[in-house]
């Protein structure tokens, strides 16, 4: 975005300019500093569920197989939660299970649905909503094609990715050219976990997301390293959910020396503290002291952003007092902090979000 003479010194009147940070992205922010109150919040981790996929989702028998009941969701809803815990604007995705639920075919035309669906509902209310597309992995030849119409064509602000496809995780060979594509894009690229294929998934009385979630987030995370992706591609911006799952607790395993394991990869995730520190980590269902200062461990206070993970996550909010979505942040981050988590962090990654709000 072209960053004009008077918007610049309004920027600096007002406490600093906020330039986009890496790889091309670039928006200049006037920050007011933190207010406590009003709509400021950018929410980088929240879903939606557009009519016919949600209908597909229910068909499906998805309720029965994760224990978890397929949330009801409508613009107006998203709004009415958004104007309640001081949210201005969420950044949509579709979460898991994703489309692979359905056949092949039918999988890339919801694919196609659901992209349409949330770029159409940023032209309404383009200050509200941002949105990462979604692709239909593992199938690469339609998800290049759908890489060109919802980043180039409906012009949406990143891609949201699954932890792995039918047990193919990112980091895999497999899918070398969707990140190939994806770099040559500077992508902001938002990291959910997914359900671990049948034949993995352990025998307990737990819905996936308790525990198996985080745990998934990590492996992707640590595929990602090991196989180099992360080196090949340095322009694309990956960020993690939940605070990237297990990643700041196994920082230090993840870092041990080479020497300690001869069968690791050609290109390893052995000493790579640097590429931990550059994920994002978001705050969705992760906001306490203990997961905070764990990420704040392995990286800095401008790679976390704010989640809130709903409407998955609604039942957490049921009963809350106030107005704050997160208030265990304020147990580690002072206000100018948290503005810059709940909102600068997010305006300078995603600078097609930054220009509609300027």
């Amino acid at each position: 975005m072209d960053v004009t003479r008077r918007q610049a010194i309004t920027a600096l009147a007002a406490g600093g300019v906020v330039a986009g940070l890496a790889h091309g992205a670039s928006a200049a922010v006037a920050d007011p500093g933190p207010t406590g109150s009003g709509r400021y919040r950018i929410d980088l981790h929240s879903h939606f569920l557009p009519p016919r996929y949600r209908s597909a989702l229910q068909a499906s028998g998805y309720t029965l197989r994760s224990f978890v009941p397929v949330p009801s969701w409508s613009p107006a809803e998203a709004l009415a939660f958004m104007d309640a815990h001081g949210i201005g604007t969420q950044v949509l995705s579709i979460s898991d299970p994703g489309v692979n639920f359905l056949p092949a075919a039918q999988a890339r035309a919801m694919n196609r649905y659901c992209n349409d669906y949330l770029a159409d509902l940023i032209a309404r209310y383009p200050t509200r909503f941002g949105g990462f597309a979604f692709l239909p992995l593992p199938d690469v030849a339609a998800s290049l094609a759908e890489i060109t119409h919802a980043l180039d064509v409906r012009e949406l602000d990143g891609v949201a990715l699954l932890s792995n496809y039918n047990g193919i995780y990112l980091g895999d060979t497999r899918f070398e050219p969707v990140m190939a594509a994806l770099n040559a894009r500077s992508a902001f690229v938002f990291v959910h976990p997914a359900e671990l294929a049948p034949s993995n998934r352990p025998e307990l009385p737990f819905p996936a997301f308790y525990e198996e979630y985080p745990f998934d987030t990590t492996r992707a995370a640590a595929l990602l390293m090991a196989t180099g992706t992360i080196d090949r591609y340095p322009n694309i911006r990956f960020s993690l959910a939940h605070a990237g799952g297990c990643v700041p607790f196994l920082s230090q395993r993840l870092s041990t020396p080479r020497q300690a394991f001869p069968s690791a990869p050609p290109v390893s995730v052995f000493g790579t503290d640097e590429k931990i520190r550059n994920f994002f980590y978001d705050t969705s269902l992760s906001s306490s002291p203990a997961a905070m200062r764990s990420v704040l461990e392995v990286t800095g206070i401008d790679h976390i952003v704010f989640g809130s993970d709903w409407p998955f996550s609604a039942l957490t909010y049921r009963g809350q007092t106030g107005a704050d979505p997160a208030p265990a942040l304020a147990e580690v981050f002072d206000p100018q902090q948290r503005y810059r988590i709940e909102r600068l962090n997010a305006l300078a990654q995603l600078p097609r979000l930054a220009s509609r709000l300027s």
